[in-house]
């Protein structure tokens, strides 16, 4: 019985057998041994970028500002300006203390809520085009008639505020009617300081919010004006 066949000369000849793992290869500088499969040369193509040489300079002048940018850059940069880098970052005399503005907003049958977030946007200086977040941008705010501000739904009895002495058995409760009568100041503060950071930054921003009971206020060296309120649904219609 005949068994046909291929007489295709690639089939006769065999592979050349791998070089066995156990051969060692040495670099010829650095001396120690190598994996034969990483020994192996690759087989390298001709490619049109191969005729090209490369070169990386190095610029010795300083840097040029771009045409229609130098208002983004300081005379006074020795070295060059780096024009990179355009993020912008405030600096300290983009928040001066005592060039902030002063806010005053009466607090007369307005929600307590939506007037708490308008003070804290404000306060914080999210209003601004330069605000950031790491940095104390806003301004100062002063709520008078504290103890007039209002409520929604049945919170004038069901809200509770909580205080503890730090003792065993400390804890002290009492509803937002009880603290509007005892501290009408503290029921403000206490929704405004929940919208800050947590942090020595929101600390710090806490100080900015002056609340007072009564019409009258000790900021009138500041030249304090009205807080602009977008929110048409802060006043309660009685």
């Amino acid at each position: 019985m005949a068994i046909p066949f291929a007489s295709s000369s690639a089939l006769l000849i065999s592979p050349k057998p791998l070089p066995s793992p156990s051969a060692s290869f040495k670099t010829p500088f650095l001396g120690f041994p190598k994996s034969p499969l990483v020994a192996a040369k690759k087989p390298s193509f001709p490619t049109p970028l191969a005729k090209k040489k490369f070169q990386i300079r190095c610029q010795d002048l300083l840097s040029v500002i771009p045409a229609g940018q130098e208002w983004m850059f300081d005379e006074s940069d020795i070295t060059g300006p780096d024009i990179w880098n355009k993020t912008w970052y405030p600096k300290a005399a983009d928040h001066v203390t005592t060039e902030k503005t002063w806010y005053v907003v009466d607090a007369t049958d307005k929600i307590l809520g939506r007037l708490a977030s308008t003070i804290a946007i404000h306060i914080r200086g999210k209003n601004l085009a330069t605000y950031t977040p790491s940095v104390d941008m806003g301004a100062f705010v002063i709520v008078v008639n504290a103890e007039k501000v209002a409520v929604s739904g049945k919170k004038r009895t069901q809200k509770l505020y909580r205080r503890h002495s730090g003792r065993p058995g400390g804890m002290k409760v009492e509803t937002f009617d009880q603290l509007q009568k005892r501290i009408p100041e503290r029921i403000v503060e206490h929704a405004v300081r929940g919208m800050l950071p947590k942090g020595r930054l929101g600390r710090r921003l806490f100080t900015h919010l002056k609340v007072y009971a009564g019409p009258d206020h000790p900021h009138e060296a500041q030249k304090p004006i009205d807080l602009p309120i977008r929110d048409k649904r802060i006043q309660i219609d009685r």
